[in-house]
């Protein structure tokens, strides 16, 4: 299983936002490439990227932070929120980000998923994020109307290959992961699942590499000293 630290954009700022609420907002770094340097030193291999701002308004306002972040780094690096569009997906992949995360998209426009999937293939992600088993989109702050089952169906009918799950009710919470929501899932479904929200502890990381989930995502309990990264990479392995 693979370790994915988390970084959250906004306004230039590494953040942390408590189950998706903008109001509650936690600034962690002013320097987002500098943390993404520590990881780095701590031995990922990996690191998965949000911008917070993109997520709400569909735009890219902190890919100069991105590209920084790719050029100084040798990480394999994902990145997601507000990607609707084939430019927006080019721009990305443009500065060398290795895989982008559809989300909203993803749920609103299925044309455009399937262009993205036949023009780049494993190098698209879905992003699921699920509050009360219905799928949220933009920024977590609308109801798509889909159970995430209805939305796990039709992703892997056409053709993604990885899906990054968020249970928003324990996202910042520091509860735990929703360890039998990621078993079902990784039982279920033939993609590459990545558990991602309220992983709080090396037990969860452990939990979660014996269901051999494809990747765990690991934000605030990094930043508030909960997980060493070092050790969830050996665990994970």
């Amino acid at each position: 299983m693979n370790i994915f630290p988390a970084i959250d954009l906004y306004q230039g700022c590494v953040v942390r936002l408590f189950q998706g609420d903008y109001k509650q907002m936690t600034v962690y770094s002013r320097e987002p490439v500098k943390t993404a340097l520590e990881f780095k030193a701590l031995g990922a291999s990996y690191l998965h990227l949000v911008d917070l701002e993109g997520a709400k308004g569909g735009e890219t306002p902190n890919i100069d932070k991105v590209a920084d972040i790719v050029c100084r780094t040798s990480m394999f690096i994902e990145i997601g929120g507000g990607i609707r569009t084939m430019e927006t997906v080019k721009k990305y992949f443009n500065i060398g980000v290795d895989r982008v995360i559809l989300g909203t998209a993803a749920v609103t426009n299925e044309d455009f998923l399937k262009e993205a999937v036949e023009a780049y293939g494993e190098k698209i992600a879905v992003g699921v994020d699920c509050r009360d088993d219905m799928v949220a989109i933009k920024g977590w702050t609308e109801d798509s109307g889909l159970t995430c089952d209805q939305m796990c169906q039709r992703m892997e009918a056409i053709g993604v290959r990885t899906l990054i799950c968020t249970d928003i009710s324990r996202d910042g919470a520091m509860r735990g992961a929703n360890r039998a929501l990621y078993k079902e899932l990784s039982l279920k479904y033939d993609m590459n699942i990545v558990a991602s929200g309220g992983v709080s502890s090396i037990e969860d990381v452990k939990e979660l590499a014996a269901l051999s989930l494809y990747g765990v995502i690991i934000g605030k309990a990094y930043y508030t000293g909960a997980i060493d990264i070092r050790e969830a990479i050996e665990v994970a392995k």
